[in-house]
């Protein structure tokens, strides 16, 4: 996604179009949508790929568009209960006040919360998040694309011309599975974590695992290398599941061994317990416990 002017904006593709997707704030507590076919011959593949299958999206394909990225920014999550809640616990009550329109990130899509969850395994953010630059700058689409003067004249006033800037989608499952682990071991992917990110992204790609639903956790989790913690950060970020909370992550041992004043990292064990109160919310717990310490948000 680039944000630029208060517009964020983002190329995606909804079954086999692609669409352009921004969103803004109109106002207080109002953030209009608007979605744009684009015209399949003015994406540019990575020239090591065949041209993917696609048509001009029509109004189902921009509905779709516009209902995934609704659901990467949270506008319509209804956080009233775990707000009533927990707005005076002692760890998350102060960062439900001070930032009460604080939102999990998302990604539009389940396959790409899997594939991210496997690229920052292990690793420190700033890396993984290299890494993913990487591999949607080798593998994804690109669109040099400015608005219409047509499109212009509805859209905000001054608000189209950071458009005219290069947007990139994410590989799809099949692309990933298609390259051969050394070359993803060549964006700074361990030769076990691209292994693992090719055996996913086929199982994905095959359909034999559909990763926005917890019935193909099990075949995810019979990949080597591929544990309950990816598998959380999907449910989490990929599903919006608020109660997935990615235990083992190191932010989480770092932190829960700081406040039960351990000395020490935490077990998995020690987080999961710290956070049990917090059912059925534990995964937006963590995120706002994150926020209470700057750390997220």
């Amino acid at each position: 996604m680039s944000v630029r002017r208060g517009v964020l904006s983002r190329l995606l593709r909804a079954g086999e179009s692609p669409v352009l997707v921004r969103a803004w704030e109109k106002g207080r507590g109002r953030v209009a949508f608007r979605a744009e076919p684009v015209d399949p011959a003015a994406l540019s593949a990575p020239p090591s790929l065949p041209p993917a299958e696609s048509r001009p999206a029509g109004e189902a394909e921009l509905a779709l568009a516009v209902e995934r990225m609704r659901f990467a920014l949270g506008v319509d999550d209804d956080l009233g209960e775990f707000y009533r809640r927990f707005r005076r616990d002692p760890l998350l009550g102060p960062a439900i006040r001070r930032r009460p329109w604080l939102r999990p990130r998302r990604r539009p899509w389940a396959w790409e919360a899997l594939a991210w969850a496997v690229v920052k395994q292990l690793i420190e953010s700033e890396r993984a998040a290299a890494i993913q630059r990487r591999i949607v700058g080798r593998w994804g689409p690109s669109l040099v694309h400015g608005p219409s003067p047509a499109a212009r004249s509805r859209f905000e006033p001054d608000r189209g011309s950071h458009l005219h800037r290069a947007l990139r989608d994410v590989p799809g499952a099949g692309t990933i599975g298609g390259r051969a682990p050394a070359e993803l071991a060549a964006l700074d992917l361990s030769p076990g974590r691209a292994v693992a990110l090719r055996a996913v992204a086929r199982e994905v790609a095959s359909g034999r695992c559909d990763p926005s639903r917890p019935a193909g956790d099990r075949r995810l989790l019979a990949v080597p290398q591929i544990g309950p913690w990816t598998v959380q950060c999907l449910g989490l970020l990929g599903r919006g599941d608020p109660d997935s909370l990615p235990a083992g992550d190191l932010v989480y041992l770092k932190l829960v061994g700081r406040l039960a004043r351990l000395h020490r990292r935490a077990t998995v064990a020690e987080v999961e317990e710290l956070y049990a109160p917090y059912e059925p919310f534990r995964g937006l717990a963590g995120l706002w416990s994150l926020s209470a310490i700057g750390l997220y948000g």
